[in-house]
């Protein structure tokens, strides 16, 4: 650690690039096209042109004002000080008050201002990438954290966001200032200013090695706090395995060696950038010396007044104060790149769309599900498909089981009838339709879904269960709940069908969350129904009361089945056994039974 830490070199060459190469996976640490994003950002500030130039009329004058201050400051030391006059001065002070006054409230209005307009960008980024999230096909979320999703939404979101606050009011007022200062000061003295920009070069080339490093130092910083917030959102969902299997150590040490990457990129981004003002400091003292120096000898000779020398060496004060503060700005501006970079490539994602224009309006369906010579990988390059030549019909209101080991491609079967993938060969149909001429809203408008692990979401439990159908009345959703055997627990709760629940449900059984998630789906009122490990992990009398409840849901329904207790699946109108992605037997339980192969040794090794 600590010869990481002896030398920014050593730290780039080792975390920067020697990581990046050792997973591709990751994205490139550098700003891929600055210009592209700010291009794009500016694209949100013009939703609000009018405001923006408001702020950038105060720029100019706040600007302007800035300026006129210390030439007067000078112009009363040579008019009024040197040649005494007490009416003139008080005259010029009355001025210079004016100017100061007008000149903080520009800065107050320019700052007011740009805060509402940073807050209104970053809202509608913020927006566009929540939307935009809604709009991405499962298979992008199988693919990433979660916690490195939200940091993207957050943390890089605010970082742009305190960015418009400060930097690009700091950055245009920097630019005319230096423009300004830069023509008065030729205006009073070609020579005064020539020896002023003689530190130009060394700022240049103080500058360059400086943000050379800093703009995939901040990049690494950025990605590095998301894989941080994609570990912490892991570890905490998983407390309970995690204690389970008493892996707490190993975690742990995840932690520190993901937190010290953070500290690492983060001590080296800062460090690097920190050397900025300093340099910029330094750099400003040696001009006021020189103009102090210089101006004074010839002050002496009569080739300028003390009121041009003070004049200049206010100025040379502000002409290095904007490029110190462009200095400073320029890494902090970085930074929000880095942090917009990442937004905009989530929002570049493609989205998940509806093949073809003449899509098949689908009011409502019977039911009939049928599978032709189908075949799925999740992966392009997979040498072994997923599913290969699955072919099977089910009928309007038929219970179809899917048994078979794991990774058989069961659950793949069910991904592909919801269309949360798309098949690469074959065809699959609804009622004779094809589903990839259906619109997935309509699709899924006609299917329900009873998972393994149910997800309620934070709110009451009427509010969790009208999320099968938002347009349902109280009385509705209280029927559905008796239809489903959840109303007699949920009236032993508290607040009754007002009771709070947390988005993991806790306060309420596994069982019971099983009970509302069939409520849920007996809401929807659904043509095709997926039950997906729905009763594993119950006790028994439990999974009565749930079979009995599913057995209601099941009725008149195309239902789909996955489940690794045979018992359940027993009255199943057809059993499909899948095997290395295809169907190796089907049938019902008592035929596949009479056939004395994979499912009659399935069936009596459970």
């Amino acid at each position: 650690m600590l010869k990481q830490l002896t030398s920014p070199f050593k730290y780039e060459r080792i975390v920067v690039k020697e990581r990046d190469v050792m997973s591709t996976n990751k994205p490139r640490t550098g700003i891929k096209n600055g210009i592209k994003t700010i291009k794009r950002l500016w694209a949100y500030l013009a939703k609000i042109r009018a405001q923006f130039i408001l702020v950038l009329l105060m720029v100019i004058a706040s600007s302007g004002l800035g300026l006129l201050g210390p030439y007067l400051i000078g112009t009363t030391i040579d008019e009024y000080i040197v040649t005494p006059d007490n009416q003139g001065l008080l005259l010029l002070l009355i001025g210079l008050v004016v100017v100061f006054f007008f000149h903080s409230l520009t800065l107050f209005l320019q700052n007011f201002w740009m805060i509402g307009i940073s807050q209104f960008t970053v809202n509608q980024m913020r927006t566009d990438l929540f939307h935009h999230l809604h709009k991405l096909p499962i298979s992008f979320f199988d693919k990433r954290q979660y916690g490195e999703l939200m940091s993207r939404v957050t943390n890089d979101i605010e970082n742009v966001s305190s960015t418009l606050n400060s930097s690009v009011i700091q950055i245009f007022s920097s630019v005319l200032t230096l423009v300004g200062t830069v023509a008065v000061m030729i205006m009073l003295s070609p020579l005064l200013t020539v020896i002023t920009m003689l530190i130009i070069p060394l700022m240049v080339l103080g500058m360059k090695w400086i943000t050379r490093r800093t703009g995939k130092l901040f990049k690494k910083q950025q990605q590095n706090l998301g894989e941080l917030n994609g570990f912490i959102e892991e570890v905490i969902s998983g407390q309970k395995m995690i204690k389970a299997y008493s892996q707490e150590e190993k975690v742990i040490a995840g932690f520190v060696e993901k937190s010290n990457n953070l500290k690492l990129s983060g001590f080296w981004a800062q460090t690097i950038s920190g050397f900025i003002p300093k340099v910029m400091n330094m750099l400003n003292n040696l001009s006021f010396a020189i103009i102090a120096g210089i101006g004074g000898i010839l002050a002496l000779n009569g080739m300028v007044t003390i009121g041009v020398i003070v004049i200049f060496a206010e100025y040379a004060r502000q002409f290095t104060r904007p490029l110190n503060d462009l200095a400073n700005q320029f890494n902090t501006l970085l930074s929000a790149i880095a942090g917009a970079e990442r937004v905009f490539d989530i929002l570049d994602e493609t989205e998940e769309k509806d093949a073809g224009t003449n899509l098949v309006q689908l009011p409502s369906i019977k039911g009939e599900v049928v599978f032709s010579n189908v075949s799925f990988s999740y992966e392009e390059k997979e040498e072994q498909q997923t599913l290969e030549q699955v072919s099977f019909r089910a009928y309007p209101g038929e219970t179809i089981a899917l048994v078979g080991p794991t990774g058989a491609g069961k659950t793949t079967v069910i991904n592909l009838i919801s269309r949360f993938y798309d098949v690469n060969d074959g065809l699959i149909t609804i009622d004779g339709i094809d589903i990839n001429q259906i619109s997935r809203d309509q699709l899924r408008e006609q299917m329900a879904f009873v998972l393994q692990d149910t997800f309620l979401f934070q709110g009451t439990i009427i509010e969790n269960i009208r999320y099968g159908r938002l347009d349902a009345t109280d009385e509705e959703v209280i029927e559905a709940a008796r239809s489903a055997n959840a109303d007699s627990f949920i009236r032993k709760l508290p607040d009754l069908y007002q009771t709070m629940i947390s988005h993991d449900g806790s306060g309420i059984s596994h069982g019971q969350k099983q009970l509302l998630a069939i409520a849920r789906a007996m809401l929807a009122n659904p043509k095709i129904l997926i039950l997906d490990e729905a009763t594993s992990s119950i006790d028994t009398v439990t999974e009565l009361r749930i079979q009995e409840a599913l057995m209601r849901l099941m009725k008149g329904r195309t239902t789909f089945v996955i489940a690794h207790r045979l018992n359940t699946i027993q009255k199943a109108d057809k059993i499909l056994v899948l095997k290395d992605g295809g169907i190796i037997e089907s049938g019902t339980q008592d035929e596949l039974l009479e056939q004395k192969g994979y499912y009659y040794e399935l069936h009596h090794r459970l």
